[in-house]
């Protein structure tokens, strides 16, 4: 029995990489995070994979989990002391390898900047990906219900202290009362609320935007569409606008196909008014996907990934950058040369 992991190592790069404000900056790679100072960049190898950095500036490839032996991550995120967030598991089995990014079999580590040994387990497992405040030691996780928690070092040694349920199923609004839970991202600027995920796997695979009040546990739908797939992914550093993994443009789904085979990246707004506009086209001849944006401190660029139409979620065939200002360059070029006509 042969389990891909998928479905091609060589793939062509679709017609939006060729725009003059979208960089390709790896050949391979999926899952990134943005360092807080936006010279570096985080990833997964691939699912199960190694960890790596890349110097945005440089190209320069750093290897981040070569100096240990492990069984493959599924996540790695920048916390706000600079060492590195993981999720991965301790065993692994290639004929049955999903099950190692299940919330039973994933934990959360922590990997110290220096590179000194292997990481930390912090004693938690996590259900897809955990969130990370880029300005406190506070993380959030889902199994089932989502958790908060600071990160403490006692004699240089990273732990998890003043553990709280923050919501759970239940709790939602009745419109997608006791749909399944995932994290996403602390709200920026000042932490206060936790965007998180609502999803149920119903006939087509719907998924709401949602937040959480930190202190008053309020609960506000965002996206305010529970029959589309709308799934939170990077927020803007002034918290005004998260990007969002849609299928706004292809609503129903063909046989054969899953809901994630006509994502694109999309900004939605946080004011309430569920404003949403398309940002990419990697999906209008249903063969690739824009996947997982991160969004830079500066709110300058976006990174994220791309896959296949048929690949399973968070697969992809390397970073890309996209500038938010030399796109907005090339829109004025365009006006200004078509008002010359």
């Amino acid at each position: 029995m042969v389990i891909i992991a998928q479905k091609t190592g060589v793939v062509k790069y679709p017609l939006d990489t060729m725009l003059n404000y979208v960089t390709k900056i790896t050949t391979f790679g999926e899952r990134c995070d943005w360092s807080l100072d936006g010279k570096r960049i985080v990833f997964l190898e691939k699912t199960f994979g190694d960890v790596f950095e890349i110097e945005v500036a440089t190209g320069k490839l750093t290897p981040l989990t070569h100096h240990f032996f492990h069984e493959g991550f599924v996540r790695a995120l920048y916390l706000s002391n600079g060492d590195i967030l993981l999720s991965g598991s301790k065993t692994f089995d290639a004929y049955d390898p999903w099950k190692s990014r299940s919330p039973e079999k994933a934990e959360l580590w922590v990997l110290k900047r220096d590179l000194s040994g292997p990481p930390t387990p912090l004693g938690v497992f996590c259900k897809e990906g955990p969130a990370v405040s880029r300005k406190q030691m506070k993380i959030a996780w889902t199994v089932d219900d989502i958790y908060v928690a600071d990160i403490v070092y006692e004699n240089g040694t990273p732990m998890l202290k003043q553990i709280e349920t923050l919501v759970q199923s239940k709790d939602l609004p009745k419109e997608v009362e006791n749909w399944h839970l995932e994290t996403q991202n602390f709200r920026p600027p000042y932490d206060n609320e936790l965007i998180f995920n609502a999803h149920f796997p119903a006939v087509e695979y719907e998924a709401e935007v949602m937040g959480i009040d930190l202190k008053t546990r309020k609960i506000v739908n965002y996206s305010q569409r529970p029959d589309r797939y709308d799934e939170p992914e990077g927020i803007f550093p002034d918290g005004k606008n998260i990007l969002v993994e849609s299928t706004r443009h292809y609503p129903k789904r063909d046989e054969g196909r899953t809901t994630w085979d006509y994502i694109d990246i999309y900004k939605l707004a946080l004011d309430g008014s569920a404003k949403i506009e398309r940002i990419t086209y990697f999906n209008k001849d249903k063969k690739y996907k824009a996947t997982n944006p991160v969004v830079s401190d500066d709110g300058r660029y976006m990174a994220f990934q791309y896959s296949l139409v048929g690949e399973t979620t968070g697969i992809g065939h390397g970073i890309v950058i996209w500038d938010f200002v030399k796109e907005q360059e090339y829109i004025r070029s365009k006006i200004k040369n078509k008002s010359k006509e």
